[in-house]
């Protein structure tokens, strides 16, 4: 870990202090994204399933509702855990409350494995290697993010709260500039580096999130290196200042959903 990096295992106890507020703030996963893991990657009724990081539930709740069943949802924060076993109670949600690398699963298994905006908190390489023995010859692996930000894009509320949000930063920061979600060269590379699937691919696409002052700072207090300031309350009050102050009251932050695929080789 880099002085300014996050570490991975903080990522894992980071957003669990007001999972209610998390769920709230947190924008959903477009629709597209639902209609090619029921068309392309086997979700539909009856589907086993696993979830890596669940959280909250934000992509958990879809599963259910395209039919995924049984679905494991695997979160190792104990008070997210509880908000989804809470939200979702019933025999065809099962919470696991572990880390992905300690997570008993049964191998050849699952039809499909997801994770959404949480993968970039486990090692890349050991996570695909497991990730592909728990999948069924055919079966599918699915990783998607909501990237907040989009460099060919201009931006002002980023620009204008860059130098207030400048340290630490998550993995999902990625390398080299690029975001962890964003770089497809090297999230493809991982994937065929397994040797364990036959078909990968990338699929993205862009949309704007407008939010009053009040939304943005309830968006901004679930990001993981701003819980991690000792003096996050200060900064949350000075993005909203800026958002109403600066930006009128409407704040407009370039969305990138961005979603892998990969095919267990048959």
């Amino acid at each position: 870990m880099t002085p300014n990096r996050l570490s991975k295992a903080f990522g894992r106890q980071a957003f669990g202090d007001n999972p209610a507020g998390y769920h709230r703030a947190r924008p959903p996963y477009p629709e597209w994204v639902y209609d090619t893991l029921t068309s392309r990657c086997g979700l539909r009724r009856d589907a086993a399933v696993f979830e890596i990081g669940a959280g909250t539930g934000t992509a958990t709740h879809r599963l259910l509702e395209h039919g995924a069943d049984p679905l494991v949802a695997i979160e190792p924060d104990q008070r997210l855990a509880d908000f989804l076993r809470d939200a979702h109670p019933g025999k065809t949600l099962s919470v696991m409350v572990s880390s992905f690398e300690d997570a008993a699963l049964e191998s050849e298994t699952f039809d499909l494995g997801v994770s959404a905006t949480a993968f970039h908190w486990l090692d890349e390489d050991s996570a695909l290697v497991k990730i592909a023995s728990l999948l069924r010859r055919g079966g599918w692996w699915a990783a998607v993010w909501n990237v907040f930000g989009d460099d060919s894009r201009p931006d002002p509320f980023h620009d204008a709260t860059k130098e207030l949000l400048e340290a630490p930063a998550s993995p999902s920061a990625g390398e080299s500039g690029i975001p962890f979600a964003l770089d497809s060269v090297a999230r493809l590379a991982a994937l065929k580096r397994t040797g364990a699937f036959d078909l990968v691919e990338h699929k993205a696409s862009r949309w704007p999130h407008v939010l009053d002052a009040e939304q943005t700072v309830a968006l901004y207090a679930t990001y993981s290196n701003v819980n991690a300031r000792s003096d996050r309350e200060t900064v949350l009050a000075e993005l909203g200042r800026i958002a109403r102050e600066d930006f009128g009251n409407r704040v407009v932050r370039n969305m990138t959903t961005s979603l892998y695929l990969a095919r267990r080789a048959d």
